[in-house]
């Protein structure tokens, strides 16, 4: 059997240490270490890392803390619009939902356009009658209500102004949750989720569900899910330009993720940061942000879970 592990992120961004209270810190260090812990129990019982890391992303979700899910953001017209990819390293196979509403786990509705469609990528009206017709259960605008990110959006609503989640004076984040993971068979998966920018307009969509800008798993070199400025990655094509260095250019998981994320990227004028992990259960986590909430546990022992830089 081969080293499995897991890898989680939360979003990157503008986490400066000390801005955050030691409770709100504990509290998000403890959503990550429940995330992990649920999805690495699957790899250590013989599962698989599409299981794993939909059951991580789902548990991140399911917290207001993060902007996925439940802890969605506002759009301009006060609705929650969620984004979503996941990809199975093992065959190509991948599936993707934009501009949905009213679904708890996009994530999950992903994987079922994988693999209950003959598609890819649905988005819109579209996505929700897709949903409606596996009889996914629609929760009310209430569920997705947060107080905090309420106020985020009063505070710009009449602009034209956006914020990646939450932009208060220094801690501006990147509202994105995500895993990988490598299983026991040397099978790699990819999941990003989230709830986009606050005040975002027009069906505005980002590099999350973007199969090769935010999410990417081939077992042949990485699975990766990313978090950043939206706009750059898609540009860049990110996440599967770490798996191109891998191909292509003979390059370590470690070497690609970070000549993409510390050089490549910001050479356009983006900034975030990713995680990836190999088929050999090799992981890396580059973010070229003040911090990026992040965490990963391996068949070797190791276990980390942190938020700013070390």
């Amino acid at each position: 059997m081969k080293k499995h592990s897991l890898v989680i992120h939360g979003g990157a961004g503008t986490l400066v240490k000390g801005l955050m209270t030691p409770e709100k810190e504990e509290e998000y260090k403890a959503a990550l270490n429940e995330a992990l812990e649920k999805g690495y129990a699957i790899l250590e019982n013989d599962g698989s890392a599409m299981d794993a890391i939909e059951t991580a992303v789902n548990y991140l979700e399911d917290s207001p803390l993060f902007n996925a899910g439940k802890g969605s953001v506002f759009t301009n017209d006060g609705t929650h619009e969620m984004d979503a990819a996941i990809m199975d390293g093992k065959n190509l196979k991948a599936g993707a939902v934009s501009l949905i509403t009213g679904i708890s786990n996009p994530i999950t509705l992903a994987r079922d356009v994988m693999e209950k469609s003959d598609h890819v990528f649905l988005a819109g009206d579209g996505a929700m009658r897709f949903a409606k017709s596996l009889n996914y259960k629609l929760e009310s605008p209430e569920y997705f209500y947060d107080e905090h990110r309420y106020q985020q959006w009063q505070n710009i609503k009449d602009s034209d102004t956006f914020e990646l989640d939450h932009s208060m004076k220094k801690e501006g984040k990147f509202g994105t949750v995500g895993a990988v993971a490598c299983d026991k068979n040397g099978n790699i998966a990819g999941a990003t989720s989230t709830g986009g920018m606050t005040n975002k307009k027009w069906g505005r969509i980002g590099d999350s569900p973007m199969i090769g800008s935010g999410t990417y798993a081939n077992n042949k070199t990485c699975a990766v899910s990313c978090t950043g400025s939206g706009e750059f990655f898609i540009r860049g094509v990110v996440a599967y330009d770490v798996s191109c260095l891998m191909e292509y250019k003979g390059m370590t998981l470690e070497e690609a993720a970070s000549e993409v994320i510390n050089k490549r990227v910001l050479e356009i004028g983006g900034d975030g940061g990713l995680i990836a992990v190999d088929a050999n259960g090799n992981i890396a986590m580059p973010f070229n942000t003040e911090g990026m909430y992040r965490a990963f546990k391996t068949s070797e022992g190791k276990k980390e879970i942190d938020i700013y830089k070390i």
